[in-house]
């Protein structure tokens, strides 16, 4: 049995193909590692599963094996030749060339549910790194109706989107994440698991998608802008960074309204729980 490895070589080879930088690829050969995402994602015979960036299809493989339906988005043409020439006996493969930013995923999520009797939807990736935050926060933001999302990136960005809001790693985005999912990090994966090697580790997370929001807030959108707004200048107090991009009108509005919420005037940014920054929205909505 061939290893990943010499079957990726094998491919590369056979179809002249070198990993495209200015797309971010870098082509996954280590056995465990796919065998640790196929199984973080814990795809059932029922399940849709929709792959970003299937690249050479070394993931997709495993893939096909455990889904009813595996949907491939890929964007380099390239690579549409190579998917299409594996998989195409697979009756349960579907191979879109598109931009996984522009894709209408709630359509097709509900043109598979109607057509296919499809119990959960997940989503599986080995993410470029260059694009990893815009993609997931398309996923969580458009609300589609996943049961989870697996993916491989870089573990400086993991962690931060795994963290729990207040602990050391915390930016704007831990929120976002928080507020949609349940994040877990699943296994550090070292640069020499690909070729060509990236400079940094990477690390396969899940994103468990909750049903209800952890937090009630009026304005959703608001609370995410003020968290945005916080974390621009990080390295000043809540209060300042609130002033100085006019969340708060000004310094005594937003003493005003740190304290009605029992909260220190110096604290800052990424001490404060999400309900926190729930509790502030809804009262500067009594402010605006």
């Amino acid at each position: 049995m061939s290893t990943i490895l010499e079957e990726t070589k094998f491919i590369m080879n056979k179809y002249h193909i070198k990993a495209n930088k200015s797309l971010g690829q870098n082509f996954l050969v280590c056995e465990e590692v796919v065998q640790a995402i196929v199984e973080s994602s814990q795809i059932e015979k029922e399940d849709l599963v929709i792959e970003i960036g299937p690249g050479l299809g070394t993931l997709t493989k495993y893939l096909l094996e455990k889904a009813k339906k595996v949907i491939a988005i890929e964007l380099d043409k390239k690579m549409m030749t190579i998917l299409e020439d594996r998989f195409s006996l697979y009756k349960n493969f579907e191979l879109l060339n598109q931009d996984i930013l522009k894709v209408d995923l709630y359509d097709l999520i509900k043109r598979e549910k109607e057509n296919n009797n499809i119990k959960e939807v997940k989503i599986v990736a080995n993410l470029p790194y260059y694009i990893t935050t815009p993609i997931i926060m398309k996923l969580l933001e458009e609300e589609l109706p996943l049961k989870s999302i697996t993916v491989m990136i870089q573990k400086e960005v993991a962690d931060r989107l795994i963290a729990i809001p207040g602990e050391k790693e915390t930016g704007a985005i831990t929120y976002s994440v928080y507020y949609y999912a349940q994040a877990q990090g699943m296994i550090e994966v070292p640069n020499h698991s690909f070729i060509p090697e990236p400079e940094v580790t990477s690390k396969v997370i899940k994103l468990d998608i909750r049903k209800e929001p952890i937090v009630k807030v009026q304005q959703k959108e608001i609370m995410f802008r003020i968290i945005k707004c916080a974390f621009t200048q990080r390295r000043k107090t809540l209060l300042n960074a609130l002033v100085n991009t006019n969340i708060f009108a000004n310094k005594e509005q937003g003493i005003q309204i740190l304290q009605k919420l029992g909260l220190d005037i110096n604290i800052r940014p990424e001490k404060l729980s999400l309900e926190d920054y729930a509790n502030i929205t809804n009262i500067y909505a009594d402010f605006t």
